[in-house]
């Protein structure tokens, strides 16, 4: 039988410096070890190319990812309906996956920013955070967490930016940034 936590708390990575998922990743790495099962919506991410989904595929079978949304930017001021659509697929997704009783710990990897574009309803995301199971560990990642879900969290950690080498012309790298 595999262990369940007593007690799942609700963490929000925000803020303009980076790192957000890449600590949502950590903690699923280390909730792995300790025997968890981690699910992971990544919402507006569509590209195959992100080395978190080679290394889960290969090396983590208690690590599930799902990605719900297109390999292009979202246009901000407005989104594609493809985008609304994709987007709203990943909520559900992620609403079946914290009621399912599978997993332990489950990212939503840069729902802020879905939240922030309109793509989702904040009051879905508020809703799922005060409905979910208490074994349940709930991670949202993103910029721009709107206020509402920061107080209603019970863990918030806001990366800040002090320097990029993006500022200085480099390109993103494989392995490092993707």
């Amino acid at each position: 039988m595999r262990p369940r936590l007593e007690r799942g708390y609700v963490h929000v990575y925000t803020g303009n410096g980076k790192g957000k998922t890449t600590a949502a990743l950590g903690l699923a790495l280390r909730a792995i070890g300790q025997g968890y099962r981690v699910f992971m919506v990544q919402f507006m991410k569509g590209s195959k190319d992100y080395g978190e989904l080679k290394a889960a595929a290969r090396y983590l079978p208690d690590f599930t990812i799902v990605q719900s949304g297109l390999e292009t930017f979202v246009d901000e001021d407005n989104p594609s309906p493809e985008d609304v659509a994709l987007a709203q697929k990943g909520m559900e997704i992620a609403r079946r996956a914290v009621a399912s009783g599978e997993y332990d710990l489950v990212i939503l990897d840069e729902i802020n920013v879905a939240v922030d574009y309109r793509l989702i309803p904040l009051e879905e995301v508020l809703d799922l955070m005060r409905n979910k199971p208490a074994h349940v560990e709930l991670v949202l990642t993103g910029r721009y967490a709107h206020p509402r879900l920061m107080r209603a969290a019970d863990v918030v950690t806001e990366m800040v930016l002090i320097n990029h080498p993006y500022y200085r012309g480099a390109e993103n790298r494989r392995g490092i940034d993707f």
